[in-house]
């Protein structure tokens, strides 16, 4: 494997406080390309796992998409904002990104099965995929990874944890009819 050659723009990372717990967000010139829940045992994995994916060194530090980034997740935690408008940059594969781009597309508030999403991309038998495509969503909370759920309706894995899974689908569940 040839080795990795670092591109020239930084992604800039900075924690960021929420309800559930600290999150640590990455962010390109271009937009956000890492929102995740953090801490001390995880941090060092996440780092590095994105400076591998993009090839890119991280800084800590702020730009303009993370302080939009911390505005809008507070407005979403205090239950006043349902749809993130922040521009996402997403390295993944051709099939991961089909599953992102369809978990945006579920309705705040509302949940799907790993086979519902992968009958609605027309690739029925394919559950496991979407699942592990689930599981390497790099967005949380931006990307809705956490409104997958098992076909018995079970709260599956969550990368954050299932408590924080099940955290977030009752914020949404008791702000849904709420503007």
């Amino acid at each position: 494997m040839p080795p990795l050659e670092f591109l020239a723009v930084a992604i800039v990372v900075s924690r960021i406080e929420s309800p559930l717990g600290p999150l640590v967000a990455g962010a390109t010139r271009d937009g956000i390309c890492l929102l995740e829940f953090t801490g001390p045992k995880r941090l060092a994995a996440q780092l590095a796992l994105l400076r591998r994916r993009f090839r890119a060194a991280t800084a800590s530090g702020r730009n303009a998409h993370i302080d939009r980034l911390e505005k809008q997740l507070t407005e979403y935690f205090a239950g006043r904002r349902r749809r993130f408008d922040l521009p996402l940059v997403t390295n993944g594969t051709p099939f991961q990104r089909r599953v992102w781009r369809a978990l945006v597309r579920i309705p705040y508030g509302e949940t799907r099965t790993y086979g519902d999403l992968a009958r609605r991309l027309r690739v029925p038998s394919a559950q496991r995929a979407v699942g592990h495509a689930n599981g390497a969503n790099p967005l949380s909370i931006l990307v809705p990874c956490h409104r997958l759920i098992g076909a018995n309706g079970a709260l599956t894995g969550y990368g954050g944890g299932v408590w924080r899974k099940r955290k977030l689908l009752q914020l949404e569940s008791r702000t849904q009819g709420k503007r």
